[in-house]
């Protein structure tokens, strides 16, 4: 059983990937995607989740500090059920309110350059709404 975290922005999606027995998540890789063109990395998760011998999903659910959902959250809302038309797969929306400061946060204080952090914030905020997510299960 392996569950795929992501992380969903406006121009890339974060993957992180559970390890078999779902008690660790490991970041895997970052997407690129285009909403104005609908591109929204449909088919690069499909390989990834043949790779993996994916079971579920964990998409997070960016919700206002005063629990509302805004524009991000709605957004996330509709990738949730585009992965459930694709894959016919459960998919949960887990609450993400600042993970991506968290990851942030944390490559800073690793000495990470900027430009190397914005290369793998996403993925860092997947593996940080994943992990949530096991941590919460076991």
């Amino acid at each position: 059983m392996r569950v795929m975290g992501l992380d969903v922005g406006s121009k890339t999606v974060g993957v992180a990937i559970s390890d078999a027995l779902g008690w660790t998540a490991q970041g895997i890789e970052t997407i690129q995607i285009n909403e104005e063109t609908g591109d929204f990395g449909i088919e690069r998760i499909k390989e990834l989740v043949t790779e993996y011998a994916v079971t579920e999903f964990v998409v997070g659910y960016p919700k206002n500090m005063n629990n509302t959902v805004g524009p991000r959250g709605e957004a996330s809302e509709n990738y949730k059920k585009m992965l459930e038309d694709s894959f016919h797969l459960p998919v949960k929306l887990w609450d993400e309110r600042l993970t991506t400061m968290a990851a942030e946060r944390m490559l800073i204080e690793a000495d990470v350059s900027r430009k190397k952090r914005k290369k793998v914030i996403d993925k860092m905020a997947a593996v940080m709404i994943l992990q949530g997510y096991l941590d919460s299960k076991n």
